[in-house]
């Protein structure tokens, strides 16, 4: 049972996201009272923990080790439920903090309104301070039929199936749609990949691009560019009817047992009402924010995925450290003092980047050479049985500073993060070049990598 509701609070957060939970825990234990609000009990943790980075990255990792998909997801439940109540407790426990669970939605700029669990009794709660941490959810495009037809799910509501679809179909060509292609496909799926953009992976260099499709093609993903889905019915057997156009204009029909709509993401903020507080948002609906995090309301703060910046799980804890700077009066006060962030996308080899590509940095003007390296000449790779992929990486001639760097290979979600610290540090390439790595490691493929610069 939690803790009584007191009226006012030093502190309230709205959500328990990365960032959320960060900031509650290092207040409370210097005194200060917070309350942490969470409206449904099966998030305590936040997205990553529940619905996103650690169920997906469960099975595909049970995926990659051959376990069936149904011992695969019980496993991936008890995980989740594992940490969900280790996160409840980690703050809970706390003298000064309270986690409450309900809807809040603003009375004024420094009061909520909290519409408590399923018998919504409502508490006013007044604070000092409110930092919003409510995260994003999947975004549906108006295409006819979607929100009506059986058997078509969101990244979140698909995890909840305790059944393998036979045939899925994947609308979306993005990040989370590649990883639950390949998740699928792996666990014995028949996935269709539909991707309105007309090139693969518009954003990486060509010879990147043109790797990963090989890989995922490789298994037998079919993926479809230029792709423009027109409507979405049911059979008379409740399997998914999927029609769409291809480049050519030619009309197709795919029949699934289930279909994903992966086509990006949108801001949680219903019910808010964030008009009674004047805070302002953006033409996506995000919390605007200046370079402190703040709002244009003086005593009300937005991180993580809410106020529109790079939705990845350690953005929102690098967001409380922004904030703890500031409340401590300490020099990490602004984004505009972030260094460059890596990201991993968790297909199978991961297909991991930080900084400028080859492409981007011809764009700007740099002056750069470029090494590639094939994932099948480095010993690890062949250790663990993944040759597939490709390294590459664009250094500045007259510098000498890496620019920027591309992993395809086992390994590279963990890789990046050190040429990641090099680029921060401003390290010159042969420092990474001449490192000594252990031994058999995908580490010292930098060696053999930055030696043909």
């Amino acid at each position: 049972m939690g803790k009584n509701i007191e009226p006012h609070y030093d502190n309230l957060i709205i959500g328990f996201g990365k960032g959320g939970k960060t900031l509650a825990a290092w207040l409370a234990k210097k005194g200060q009272q917070v309350a942490l609000v969470e409206m449904s009990n099966k998030m305590y943790g936040g997205s990553c923990i529940n619905v996103a980075c650690i169920p997906t990255k469960t099975l595909i990792k049970k995926a990659e080790e051959k376990v069936p998909y149904q011992k695969a997801y019980g496993l991936k439940n008890d995980l989740t439920s594992f940490l969900r109540e280790l996160n409840y407790e980690k703050i809970e426990e706390l003298p000064a903090a309270a986690v409450i669970t309900g809807k809040a939605s603003f009375v004024s700029p420094n009061e909520v309104l909290v519409k408590i669990g399923e018998s919504k009794e409502e508490k006013r709660i007044t604070a000092d301070r409110i930092f919003i941490n409510t995260g994003s959810k999947p975004f549906v495009p108006p295409i006819p039929g979607i929100d009506t037809v059986k058997n078509v799910y969101t990244s979140i509501s698909l995890l909840e199936q305790s059944r393998l679809p036979e045939k899925l179909v994947i609308i979306g060509g993005g990040f989370i749609g590649l990883e639950f292609a390949d998740m699928y496909a792996k666990f014995g799926a028949e996935v269709t990949v539909l991707d309105s953009a007309e090139e693969f992976l518009p954003k990486e260099d060509k010879d990147v691009a043109e790797e990963v499709f090989k890989v995922l093609t490789g298994r037998k993903i079919n993926i479809v560019t230029a792709a423009t889905v027109q409507k979405i019915e049911n059979t008379d057997h409740d399997k998914v009817r999927v029609e769409y156009k291809k480049e050519t204009g030619e009309t197709v029909f795919l029949e699934a047992s289930a279909l994903l709509v992966a086509t990006g993401r949108k801001p949680m903020t219903e019910g808010l009402n964030l008009e009674a507080a004047g805070i302002k948002t953006d033409k996506k609906g995000y919390i605007e924010v200046d370079a402190s995090l703040k709002t244009n309301v003086p005593n009300i703060w937005a991180m993580g995925d809410i106020n529109g910046g790079p939705q990845f799980t350690y953005i929102s804890l690098d967001d409380f450290r922004i904030i703890r700077d500031q409340l401590s009066e300490a020099k990490y006060t602004s984004v505009e003092q972030r260094k460059l962030v890596a990201s991993s996308v968790f297909i199978t080899p991961p297909l991991a980047h930080i900084g400028l590509r080859e492409r981007e940095a011809l764009e700007k003007g740099y002056e750069i050479k470029v090494a590639k390296l094939p994932a099948a000449s480095v010993v690890r790779a062949r250790i663990d049985g993944d040759t597939s992929g490709l390294l590459k990486t664009v250094v500045d001639t007259k510098t000498n500073k890496i620019l920027g760097c591309t992993l395809f290979c086992t390994g590279a979600n963990e890789m990046i993060n050190t040429i990641q610290v090099a680029i921060n540090c401003g390290l010159d390439y042969k420092e990474v070049r001449d490192t000594i790595y252990t031994h058999p490691s995908m580490a010292e493929a930098f060696n053999d990598l930055y030696a043909q610069i």
